[in-house]
């Protein structure tokens, strides 16, 4: 499985405009929703708020997954956002998220789902692709980097 089946070159915001994590769910769901008509913004929302209720997404080192699972979809779709001073998000070390990755998945694709998080988990405990997705210019570079990134493996 590689990130670009399922990664839309359109869905990537290089500086969000959120400053709280409510904010940023917010903001990553209408990404998404905005690049893929057959997601509601308000469900995926929704999912997203639900998911974080269990715990935080934030998987430390300046990044988090926010994911959850829809029923009007058919298949993965993923997005990114980056917020260049960081954002308090309950990670598990306690630090600023800058690299927001969503994963949103069909319903009933337990197995899918868990192999598009691990690949993504995988890329991310790269110290150097994280210092690269944080310093990038623009949507286009950082889009770039994730693709040629994840064609390494």
């Amino acid at each position: 499985m590689k990130i670009r089946e399922f990664f839309a070159e359109n869905c990537i915001k290089a500086e969000l405009n959120a400053t709280d994590k409510a904010s940023v769910i917010e903001e990553m769901a209408a990404l998404v929703s905005q690049t893929h008509a057959d997601i509601d913004q308000a469900t995926l929302h929704r999912i997203l708020l639900e998911r974080e209720q269990l715990g935080s997404t934030g998987i430390g080192n300046g990044v988090a997954i926010l994911h959850g699972k829809l029923p009007t979809l058919e298949t993965i779709v993923t997005g990114f956002g980056r917020s260049t001073t960081g954002i308090a998000f309950d990670a598990q070390d306690g630090e600023p998220v800058h690299l927001f990755f969503i994963l949103a998945a069909p319903k009933n694709s337990a197995s899918l789902h868990l192999k598009a998080m691990a690949r993504l988990s995988r890329l991310l405990k790269d110290s150097h692709f994280r210092s690269r997705l944080f310093e990038a210019a623009d949507a286009d570079k950082i889009y770039n980097i994730i693709v040629s990134e994840d064609d390494k493996f």
